[in-house]
């Protein structure tokens, strides 16, 4: 029997006539190259830059902190990018164009506010903070703006991509290897700073420093452009499923952004794995503006031996993003994996706390490679379950408040963690209990977290999404 010969209930389902093929773990791979860019991205701008806005040029870190964190307040327009992608194509494609031109975008204006940057270092050093070193300094802050707009511009639709070319049965997997090469692209990024700046030594000229500096930002965001055009470079002419999915819905000529957002908001379900995302974020990002200061007052670790902190964290949510995305997630279920990773969290965050008590650096290393496997295996629960809790018509809507809450959250931690730290260094002397206060609170928020993931039902979001879609655009045809 030839296949032309089968029944189309018997045909696998990525040979359905007028199907695209299944994606391949090769693709995943080349998907993934975009995600490695934006982790170089991110060491180069808060992790560098963060340093020589403090160090080098002697900004207070409060207003660093401000400058750089308005990259992620800007989250806000991830929603109205991703309706962008849904409804109105650029270059012929939905999700491709906005991913190569937000690319492009974020490379140039990293390179311009770094010399902004510049400015407000020579102003400060020659006038204090006068009129002039104010003005550099909100120019530097409204470019970290244009910046974050443009990672929105390309991060939304990218994310949305990975819902248009994949089934449900293959997201963990695109989760798995997306994400573990976002973590990889951090630890690449932060070898090849290392690299091209080993030479300066340990004090460096300011001149020498800004001219490496100036190299770096020509060099690396855009090899970060050239992975994303290979990772998206006819993926979506081959793979997507966009079109067949919202096919007789008239989505780019019905939904518009208000008529989206009421889509968004019309299922109690969206809500609840909304506050779930927020949530289960400062679950697992409060602690990160005060990690290397814990490990420096509490452990008296030197700021080399700090700095490895991170590699600990990061080494166990690669081993635990990996692990759930192949094994755990298609064998026990999103939600369940979720679930699993949330718990596993608020337990490493007790043992940080005794790790503090026992003062031994080496329990603490231990404590976050813990640590890190537990928040990789519940990124890769909620992520994936995300996909799922995701409309056809209006993907990257959905996607952009996803997005939306994440980046959220993620400013809120920075600027609760610090708060919280000060709160209890004020109501105690003991350094263990007043950086406590802080993995206490975090670990509450991901108590909170698995209370809401109890309420998500991917089945009733369904139904009532498809619901509100049809009723919008019933509305509309009246």
């Amino acid at each position: 029997m030839t296949p032309n010969n089968l029944a189309d209930s018997q045909r696998p389902r990525s040979e359905a006539p007028g199907q695209p093929p299944r994606i391949n773990l090769g693709i995943m791979l080349r998907l993934g190259l975009f995600q490695m860019g934006l982790g170089m991205m991110s060491v180069l701008l808060f992790g560098l830059l963060n340093r020589v806005l403090i160090k080098e040029l002697g900004v207070p870190a409060t207003i660093a902190s401000v400058v750089l964190a308005v990259t992620l307040f800007v989250a806000p327009l991830r929603v109205w990018f991703g309706q962008l992608s849904d409804t109105r194509p650029l270059f012929g494609l939905h999700r491709t164009g906005y991913v190569l031109c937000g690319a492009v975008s974020f490379a140039t204006i990293a390179f311009v506010a770094v010399q902004v940057m510049w400015q407000v270092g020579a102003n400060l050093q020659s006038s204090g903070w006068s009129s002039t070193t104010y003005a550099w300094t909100a120019l530097l802050a409204f470019l970290f703006g244009l910046y974050g707009i443009a990672v929105s511009a390309c991060s939304t639709p990218f994310a949305t991509l990975l819902v248009d070319v994949t089934d449900e049965e293959d997201r963990s997997r695109i989760v798995g290897v997306d994400w573990a090469m976002l973590i990889g692209g951090t630890i690449i990024g932060g070898i090849t700073i290392g690299v091209m700046l080993k030479k300066l030594g340990n004090d460096p000229s300011l001149e020498l420093l800004q001219s490496s500096i100036n190299r770096l930002f020509l060099v690396i965001p855009w090899i970060v452009v050239g992975l994303a055009v290979i990772a998206t470079w006819n993926v979506e002419r081959q793979y997507s499923r966009f079109t067949i999915r919202t096919q007789g819905q008239g989505s780019e000529q019905q939904i518009t952004l208000g008529r989206a957002w009421g889509i968004l908001t019309a299922s109690r379900q969206t809500r609840f794995f909304f506050t779930f995302l927020v949530a289960m974020t400062l679950g697992l990002f409060l602690q990160d503006a005060i990690l290397e200061p814990f490990g420096g007052e509490v452990f008296k670790m030197p700021a080399g031996a700090t700095a490895t902190l991170n590699a600990f964290w990061g080494t166990g949510t690669l081993i635990g993003i990996l692990g759930s995305g192949f094994f755990l997630a298609p064998r026990y279920g999103k939600r369940q994996t979720a679930k699993l990773g949330c718990q596993g969290v608020v337990l490493s965050l007790v043992l940080v706390i005794a790790a503090g008590f026992a003062a031994n650096p080496q329990m603490l290393q231990l404590v976050l490679l813990i640590f890190g496997l537990a928040s990789g295996i519940a990124t890769t629960g909620a992520i994936t379950l995300m996909l799922d809790l995701t409309a056809a018509e209006t993907a990257g809507t959905f996607i952009g408040a996803w997005g939306l809450a994440q980046a959220l959250a993620r400013g809120l931690a920075a600027v609760i963690g610090g708060t919280t730290l000060d709160l209890g260094k004020k109501l105690t002397t003991n350094l263990v209990l007043a950086y406590g206060t802080v993995f206490l609170l975090q670990g509450l928020c991901m108590l909170l977290a698995i209370a809401l993931l109890s309420r998500v039902n991917v089945q009733e979001f369904q139904t009532t999404s498809r619901e509100a879609i049809a009723n919008v655009l019933a509305a509309d045809r009246d």
